[in-house]
């Protein structure tokens, strides 16, 4: 049961030695580097912005899953892109004219990607989940690492996934928040195939092993 990417989120690292767990999770079974972008307008929190960036790009051998958590991200989409993103996550809550938007990221050469807050219906996506490469289903309220998982999300990824069946079968559906070692069986069972996982990874004793057991869930632990 090992088909789904694990994202490690560097918002849960240590940022006075952020090199040190990029240089982790370019070693461990990690597939993608999920970086977290907050504006501290959309969300009640601000995280990093270029410069931070460009450093993670820097020692980077994994692609960078980047997360815009901000309002009027088209005003950015290049930079980013620029900076180093192989994927950019827009939230449909902060975009009047997605189309347009999931366009511009798909002709920077980036994965275009369309997050959901807890209280946004899947149903929205409906007229727009044929154009995406993949859509990021929040499981917790966005802004904060180690939020309690909200368990409605199980019913959110099995619809997506239906969707998904029905449009746009090789979609990625990514799932962030509460992600841990108790229930990534049931998330990738109910239709998600990309685990972010912050607090679980980098507050384990052995990040590594953490990661490998996400990838490897049900397998007995070393």
């Amino acid at each position: 049961m090992n088909n789904h990417l694990i994202a490690p989120s560097i918002l849960a690292a240590d940022f006075a030695n952020l090199q040190r767990d990029i240089e982790l999770i370019n070693s461990s079974e990690a597939d993608w580097i999920h970086v977290d972008i907050m504006d501290g307008v959309f969300v009640p929190n601000i995280s990093f912005g270029f410069p931070v960036m460009k450093a993670v790009k820097k020692h980077a051998k994994k692609p960078l899953d980047v997360h815009l958590m901000i309002v009027e991200p088209d005003r950015y989409l290049k930079e980013f892109a620029d900076a180093g993103a192989s994927g950019i996550t827009v939230h449909y809550e902060v975009c009047p004219n997605l189309h347009r938007t999931v366009q511009y990221i798909k002709e920077l050469g980036c994965r275009a990607s369309v997050a959901l807050n807890p209280h946004t219906p899947v149903a929205l996506l409906e007229d727009i989940i044929a154009d995406l490469d993949q859509v990021l289903i929040m499981s917790v309220n966005p802004g904060f690492g180690g939020q309690k998982f909200i368990e409605h999300t199980y019913k959110k990824l099995k619809d997506i996934k239906e969707l998904s069946n029905k449009h746009n079968p090789k979609l990625f559906i990514e799932v962030d928040g509460g992600v841990d070692e108790y229930n990534i069986i049931k998330l990738v069972e109910a239709g998600a195939n990309v685990l972010v996982a912050g607090n679980s990874v980098f507050s384990a004793a052995d990040p590594s092993a953490a990661i490998a057991y996400l990838k490897n869930p049900g397998k007995p632990k070393l």
